[in-house]
C-alpha cells in the first residue's frame, strides 16, 4: 500500500518505532477532541499506517473496521474500546508480564 507517509518516519512514530495503540492514542488531543465519533477519526486518519509488530502494518480504516463503539466521551473509553478491538482482532501482542515472570520471586 502506498502511505501517506513512513510509518516509521516522523509523522508515523515521533522519531522512534511506535507500535499500534500507541500511534492511535497519539493522534488525538485528551482535551480538545472529545466527544469523538469513531467515524470522525475514520475520515480524519482512516488511510494512515499503523504498525501493529516489526513486520505488520495496517491502516488506521483496518483496525477500526472491528471498533463497535460509535463515539468516545472522553480518552479512556477510546483507549478501552481500541484496546478491545485490537486484541480481539489480532493487532495487539502483548501478552502481559505475567508472560515473561513465573512469579515465584
Amino acid at each position: 500500500m502506498d502511505w501517506p507517509h513512513d510509518p516509521d518516519g516522523e509523522q508515523g512514530s515521533e522519531g522512534m518505532r511506535q507500535y499500534g495503540h500507541a500511534v492511535l492514542a497519539k493522534k488525538i488531543d485528551e482535551e480538545e477532541d472529545f466527544p469523538l465519533t469513531a467515524a470522525e477519526y475514520v475520515e480524519q486518519y482512516g488511510d494512515h499506517p499503523i504498525r501493529i509488530d516489526y513486520e505488520t502494518v495496517v491502516s488506521v480504516e483496518e483496525i477500526f473496521e472491528n471498533v463497535e463503539q460509535e463515539e468516545f466521551a472522553d480518552f479512556v473509553e477510546f483507549h478501552q474500546e481500541l484496546g478491545r478491538a485490537m486484541r480481539e482482532n489480532g493487532y495487539w501482542f502483548y501478552e502481559g508480564a505475567e508472560q515473561f515472570v513465573d512469579g515465584s520471586a
